[in-house]
């Protein structure tokens, strides 16, 4: 056993920085969808705000022993007003993530959460004071295309739930611009642990307003979408640690092969055309963008922000 542990970790070590990165972001993508597929299952009875108490509930107790570890400071903040706005912004993200999953199939909801890192450029001009060349904007104009494809306003083919996964998708992306202004001042943990106090607490009241006791099965699959959000996360930002994100980014689009495969084998869920056309359109603008951004990291004078989606944020969507 020791042997071929120690076999696996040499093959393990002499693969390059980028497949690791890469391998590490396709099994983020893997157990964020199987975490999807768990959340989609437990709304055929229970409510979205109660999913998403157990939610920020259990990720508030994992943080918890690495707070006490790090000592008082931690649990100190300049800047409590930010950190409102954040856990409101996180809060609603993940509402509207888990709702979207619940009433629409996996693909779809996935697709749509693309669209991140085109708010994002938006957003970046807005509130971070980045500039934003004609390139970039007609990557991004292409990309909002492929949302319109996508969600199709005035649809009832579509209907609410769609509004809604590109509502979710908006608050993520306002969500790392205010984590951007906290980490100027406030550490990691400080930020994570007033998320999870506050998304726990916002929680509260509506999901006991709808509280259903959940089975034993139930329980075990709430569970589950609290281990399984933090293991995909520890497994994305570890991808994009070890990788460089020019490389690792084309993988995170593989969420959308997954999703596809566990929604039509456990849901009989089949991606429509629109939704194909949309993704196609939105994952060659982001790829486009992001390629752009390690170009313009390359020169001495930089303008950027990485405005890629996995990082910053565990409102991600449609990964929660």
């Amino acid at each position: 056993m020791a042997l071929a542990e120690t076999s696996l970790s040499a093959r393990w070590a002499a693969l390059s920085p980028n497949t690791q990165g890469a391998l590490w972001i396709a099994v983020s993508c893997v157990i964020f969808s199987i975490m999807q597929a768990n959340v989609k299952l437990l709304g055929a009875r229970l409510d979205t705000f109660q999913i998403a108490f157990f939610r920020c509930a259990f990720g508030l107790a994992v943080i918890l022993p690495f707070m006490f570890r790090a000592g008082p400071q931690v649990f100190k903040t300049r800047r409590p007003f930010a950190h409102l706005l954040r856990g409101c912004l996180g809060a609603g993200a993940m509402a509207c993530g888990f709702y979207s999953v619940t009433h629409m199939p996996l693909a779809d909801a996935t697709a749509i959460s693309f669209a991140k890192p085109l708010f994002m450029i938006v957003l970046a001009v807005l509130f971070l004071n980045e500039k934003v060349r004609w390139r970039r904007w007609s990557a991004t104009a292409v990309g909002f295309l492929g949302v319109l494809i996508m969600v199709r306003p005035g649809s009832s083919e579509i209907g609410f739930a769609s509004g809604i996964a590109l509502l979710g998708t908006m608050f993520v992306a306002l969500v790392v611009v205010v984590v951007k202004k906290l980490s100027e001042t406030e550490s990691p943990l400080t930020i994570l642990f007033s998320f999870g106090i506050i998304s726990t607490s916002i929680m509260t009241i509506p999901a006991l307003l709808v509280w259903q006791q959940p089975t034993w099965t139930e329980l075990g699959l709430l569970l589950s979408v609290g281990a399984l959000g933090s293991a995909g996360q520890a497994c994305a930002v570890r991808g994009f640690k070890v990788g460089e994100a020019t490389a690792v980014v084309p993988f995170d689009y593989s969420r959308l092969i997954f999703a596809g495969f566990i929604g039509y084998w456990l849901f009989a869920d089949i991606p429509g055309p629109h939704t194909m056309a949309g993704a196609a359109l939105i994952v060659a603008s982001t790829l486009y963008i992001a390629r752009r951004e390690a170009q313009l990291g390359k020169k001495p004078v930089r303008n950027k922000t990485d405005h890629h989606p996995v990082v910053l944020t565990d409102e991600q969507s449609g990964r929660h």
